[in-house]
Formats: C-alpha cells, structure tokens, sequence
C-alpha cells in the first residue's frame, strides 16, 4: 500500500450503534496498516463482505475468526467469543434515515431517484419479484477513463425471488 493511501476506520459518530467487537477490529486494521481488500484477499472472501463484518452486518465463519486472529493480532479466544456469542448481524441500523453521510446519502439518492426506474427493468427481465440481499454479493471497482477521470463501479448481484401466487 503507498504511503498516501488512506485507510477506513471506524466514524467515532457511530461507534454506539455497532457491536462491541467492531472498536477491536479496526483497531487492530488500523494499527497493521491494512485495507479491506489486504484482510479479504487472506480471508478468501470479498472487501465488502469483509467491510460489513467490521460493522457487525456479516456473520464470520470459525475459519475467519482463526484467520482475522493471526492476520490482526487478536487473541482468537477474545475475537472467537466477540463473533461467536454476538448474535445475529444487525443490519441496517448503523445510521440514521435517511443517511446524512454524504456518500451513503448519494446512494439512497440514487434508489430515491432511479428505484422505480430499475424496478420496472428487473419487472420486465424477470417477471415479477424482488432481488435478494441476503443471497447477495456486491464488489466495488476503481476505474480511470482515458481522460483521467475517476469512476466508481459498484456491482450489486442478488439472487431473483418470483412472488409466489398464495
């Protein structure tokens, strides 16, 4: 990693709203100098995956814990009872609605003003129903145009759920 690259860490305005575990955790990325992508890449799983993990909106599995353990610095029997006895990922409650985090806000921004507009594409490619967030995989790409402009390219896949006549 370069020396100008910047990592996440963890927003001190929401630290109340997220496991216990998820201060530790970036603690320790902190202090290794790591990105999300450095711990995915040892952890053979996605940086968002990996992302929602430290917010405590993933669950690890007891081979994750082993490897965020020896790649952080984390005694395993701390991490392991952090991860293991937290329950169930709580999802969607680390900020407040709408977002007023100026990024996550544009991406609400853009379901506020295209929602209807994929929702009638998916309706008209495969039928009615809902795309899946919990069978569900997302990346995110770093991409320059030949002007040098910056884009963002995020890939949302979820798995397509027909409603079911009942």
């Amino acid at each position: 990693m370069s020396n100008d690259s910047k990592l996440a860490t963890l927003d001190s305005t929401i630290v109340d709203r997220l496991p216990a575990y998820s201060q530790t955790l970036f603690t320790a990325k902190t202090n290794k100098r790591l990105t999300f992508e450095q711990i995915a890449k040892e952890l053979g799983r996605s940086e968002v995956a990996i992302a929602a993990l430290f917010y405590g909106q993933a669950t690890a599995s007891a081979e994750d814990v082993q490897k965020l353990s020896a790649l952080l610095d984390i005694p395993i029997e701390n991490l392991s009872t952090a991860l293991n006895l937290a329950g169930f990922p709580d999802r969607g409650r680390a900020g407040p609605m709408p977002p007023v985090e100026p990024l996550i806000y544009r991406l609400y921004e853009i379901v506020q003003n295209y929602g209807y507009a994929f929702k009638a594409v998916m309706n008209e490619k495969f039928g009615d129903g809902i795309m899946s967030a919990i069978a569900f995989s997302s990346k995110v790409e770093k991409e320059v145009d030949s002007d040098g402009v910056t884009w963002v390219n995020i890939n949302l896949r979820g798995k397509w759920l027909p409603f079911t006549r009942f």
